[in-house]
C-alpha cells in the first residue's frame, strides 16, 4: 500500500518557523560577510598608508586569496580596493556602521558608488534594510533621486506635515519613468498603466502602501462616485484617495477629493484605523495656488505633481542645497 503524500493543512502551521529561520541564518551570514570584507578592508587601507601598496602589490594579494579560497567569490582585485573604499568610508561612523551589514554586498556597493554624503548614505542603508530592496529596486530608487526628492518635499512641507502628521508618508513630487504611456493621455490611460504597472508604482510610492482598488465605488445618497485609486498604509492604519489628474493643479480638484475623504471615512474606515488621508497627483502646480487650497481644507491632504522621466539629477541637488542653506541662516538668526 503506498503512502499517501498529500499534505495536510495542519503541517502549514510549520512553515512560518522554517521560514524565519532560513532567513535569520542568511542575516547571519550576510553580516559575516560584510565584516569579513570590512576586516580586509581595514587590513588593506592600512598597507597603502603604512606600506606603500599599490596596485600590483594588491593584484598579488587578490590572486594569493582566489588561489588560498578556489572556491570563494569576491577577491578579485577591484572588489579589494572597493572594500578599502567601503572599511575607509564608514570607519569611525558609529551610527552608519552596523547598519551595513544588515543590508547585500551588492547594494553596499550601489549605495558607496551612487551617494555623496553620509546623510544619502543612511537614507539608503535604512530604507534597503527596511524593505529589504533588491538590486534592482535600490538601484531605481538611487537613479531617480529618492533621498534628494524627500528632502526636498520635507522641508517645504514641514508646516503641513505638522498639522497632519498622517501625510509624512507622501511627497510632493514623483518619478514615473516605468509607465508606458506617451503624451497625449487621457487620466484613464495613466490610471490603467498604473495598474498595469504596480510593482513599480507601489516601489515608488512607498512598500507600507497596499493596492485596494481602482476606481473604487463610494455610494452618497443614491449616487455612485469612483475614486481613482484607493490605497491601504499598514504604517499609518489609514486609507489613502489618490486622485489622477493630466493637467495643473486647480483649486476645484480640492473640493472633489475632500468629498471623497468625508465618504470614506463615515462609510468605508474601520473603528480601529485613523482618517483617511488625500493626495492629489497632476502634471504641475503653482506653490501659491495650493498653498491657499491647502489652507482652507480641513482633510489631511497632500498635492504633488509627477513626472514620466527621471529628474534632472544636478537641478534637484541645487534645490536641496538652497533649501538647506536658508535653513542654516533662519537658524543663525533665531
Amino acid at each position: 500500500m503506498s503512502e499517501d503524500l498529500t499534505p495536510r493543512a495542519e503541517f502549514d502551521e510549520i512553515i512560518s518557523v522554517i521560514e524565519n529561520a532560513r532567513y535569520r541564518a542568511l542575516k547571519v551570514a550576510n553580516a559575516e560577510l560584510i565584516g569579513m570584507y570590512w576586516e580586509i578592508g581595514a587590513y588593506v587601507s592600512k598597507k597603502v598608508a603604512s606600506s606603500g601598496w599599490g596596485k600590483n602589490v594588491v593584484n598579488e594579494f587578490s590572486a594569493f586569496l582566489r588561489k588560498r579560497y578556489p572556491s570563494a567569490k569576491g577577491f578579485s582585485p577591484q572588489n579589494v580596493w572597493r572594500m578599502k573604499q567601503f572599511y575607509e568610508t564608514y570607519q569611525g561612523n558609529e551610527k552608519l556602521s552596523p547598519l551595513v551589514r544588515e543590508i547585500s554586498w551588492t547594494n553596499n556597493l550601489l549605495i558607496l558608488a551612487g551617494c555623496k554624503s553620509d546623510e544619502a548614505r543612511e537614507f539608503y542603508l535604512t530604507l534597503c534594510a527596511r524593505n529589504n530592496y533588491s538590486k534592482r529596486e535600490l538601484d531605481r530608487q538611487i537613479n531617480s533621486m529618492l533621498f534628494e526628492r524627500t528632502m526636498l518635499s520635507d522641508a517645504k512641507n514641514k508646516e503641513l506635515f505638522k498639522r497632519n502628521e498622517g501625510l509624512t508618508a507622501l511627497r510632493d513630487a514623483y518619478v514615473f519613468e516605468f509607465l508606458d504611456i506617451y503624451e497625449p493621455y487621457k487620466e484613464r490611460d495613466l490610471r490603467k498603466s498604473i495598474v498595469a504597472n504596480l510593482r513599480d508604482f507601489i516601489l515608488e510610492f512607498g512598500k507600507d502602501f497596499t493596492f485596494v482598488g481602482e476606481e473604487y465605488r463610494v455610494q452618497v445618497g443614491n449616487t455612485d462616485f469612483f475614486i481613482d485609486l484607493l490605497f491601504y498604509n499598514r504604517a499609518l492604519s489609514c486609507l489613502v484617495a489618490v486622485e489622477l489628474k493630466v493637467d495643473k493643479f486647480r483649486p476645484e480638484h480640492m473640493g472633489q477629493l475632500d468629498f471623497y475623504l468625508e465618504a470614506l471615512d463615515r462609510d468605508v474606515r474601520k473603528p480601529n484605523e485613523n482618517p483617511s488621508v488625500g493626495l492629489i497627483l497632476c502634471t504641475g502646480m503653482d506653490d501659491t495656488v495650493v498653498e491657499y487650497a491647502l489652507s482652507r481644507t480641513l482633510s489631511p491632504t497632500m498635492v504633488a505633481d509627477y513626472t514620466l522621466h527621471l529628474p534632472d539629477k544636478k537641478l534637484l541637488q541645487d534645490k536641496l542645497r538652497e533649501i538647506t542653506d536658508l535653513a542654516m541662516e533662519g537658524g543663525e538668526d533665531k
